[in-house]
């Protein structure tokens, strides 16, 4: 019987495939649980019709990104941190305290999505990276000064 699966099945198969599996499996397992539906040509037209309203969404969605990584790239974010000999900081730049400012800014970033390479322990200029998608990756300039 074929079946399009409505969610990922380790080891048959992913959400969206179309896949040919044994009668029992597909009518005792897969479309009783709801992980698969039968294959006809009306379901073939509805999933082709989700993918394509999927695809222009993720569409949407980058554009969006693509805005605010220049808007986040065209400023300068400056943080006063106490230092002491050789321009060590005392302590370092979280991407806790990152998501803060880009927040009073009014961008709203989760932490998680700020990626730091190296601690930021030093006074001057650092160049950080946040994850808007997938595709869309801004590098933010930060100054940290006495």
């Amino acid at each position: 019987m074929k079946v399009i699966f409505l969610k990922d099945v380790k080891g048959q198969g992913k959400k969206d495939d179309i896949k040919e599996v044994k009668d029992g499996y597909a009518e005792n397992f897969l479309i009783k649980n709801g992980y698969a539906i039968k294959y006809s040509n009306r379901s073939k037209e509805i999933l082709d019709n989700q993918i394509e309203d999927r695809n222009e969404k993720e569409k949407e969605l980058i554009k969006e990104c693509e805005e605010i990584k220049k808007k986040l790239e065209s400023k300068t974010y400056t943080f006063k941190v106490k230092s002491g000999k050789e321009g060590k900081v005392f302590g370092s730049v979280s991407s806790k305290q990152i998501s803060d400012e880009l927040n009073k800014q009014g961008f709203k970033i989760d932490k998680k999505k700020i990626l730091i390479d190296d601690t930021l322990t030093t006074l001057g200029h650092h160049n950080v990276k946040i994850e808007l998608h997938k595709k869309v990756i801004a590098e933010i300039k930060i100054i940290m000064e006495d």
